[in-house]
């Protein structure tokens, strides 16, 4: 089974830029899809019905943020429970979370707020990591293997960005925001990508004004986290850097 994930910046924009050609080039099973940036009304019958695919998406809730964040699911297997958000208001109106119950894992989407706008996003970010991580938490207590995935919005390590010690200061990187992806590894949630690949320069986004995926100055922002059950299932993990379309590029696992 292979499960894809990519934040593509708007999925009316992705899809004026090859969106659909690259699903049915990749074939994933399950593809997971942050900052869609629309309601479903808005989107064109041919992302709404990619055959072979059954589509749910949500999206703000209050009308000042229409427009921006949102998360989609292309799935071929049909889950058996869809859920909006994780039970806690505050973080559900901002239209963040797809969860999706199948037969053997619990899949979580996730777009992970943005911290640099200000203190109080900061501390809303913070929030946000210690609600999915207690709700993760109670997942795993109940005897459920999860897949995680999303634009977790922070490097974790300093392998994880071009230039670690002059972003130190930057939220995204910081030390506060670090420990919690420290936080999400002890608690049994394992980073798919370094079980293969332990090389420093790969990197899932790039700053569009600075031009910098030209020089390959990016960070891995985007992640796939499996709970420890799953891996024995866990075949390969990949990120797709020639992929255009977006800010970001998408990545992946195989699970048997």
């Amino acid at each position: 089974m292979k499960l894809e994930c990519w934040n593509v910046n708007g999925l009316r924009a992705a899809q004026k830029k090859g969106f659909i050609d690259f699903v049915w080039k990749e074939e994933p099973d399950i593809l997971c899809v942050q900052e869609a940036k629309a309601e479903k009304d808005q989107l064109s019958k041919e992302l709404k019905h990619l055959a072979g695919y059954r589509f749910y998406i949500t999206a703000p809730k209050d009308e000042k943020d229409k427009g921006w964040s949102g998360v989609a699911l292309y799935s071929k297997p049909k889950p058996w429970r869809i859920e909006y958000g994780f039970g806690e208001e505050r973080f559900d109106n901002e239209g963040r979370t797809i969860v999706a119950h199948y037969q053997d894992f619990v899949l979580l989407n996730i777009y992970f707020p943005n911290g640099k706008a200000s203190e109080e996003r900061l501390r809303y970010k913070l929030d946000f990591y210690q609600a999915f991580l207690d709700f993760v938490k109670e997942l795993i207590h109940q005897g459920n293997q999860v897949v995680v995935c999303g634009d977790v919005n922070t490097a974790h390590k300093e392998i994880d960005l071009a230039r670690p010690r002059e972003n130190s200061r930057i939220s995204g990187f910081l030390p506060e925001e670090r420990a919690w992806l420290d936080r999400f590894i002890d608690a049994g949630l394992i980073d798919t990508y370094r079980e293969f690949d332990p090389s420093p320069q790969k990197y899932s986004w790039w700053d569009i004004k600075t031009r910098a995926r030209e020089r390959n100055v990016g960070w891995r922002i985007d992640y796939f986290y499996i709970s420890e059950g799953l891996r024995p299932r866990l075949r390969d993990a990949f990120i797709l850097p020639e992929v255009q379309g977006s800010d970001h590029c998408p990545i992946g696992i195989v699970l048997d």
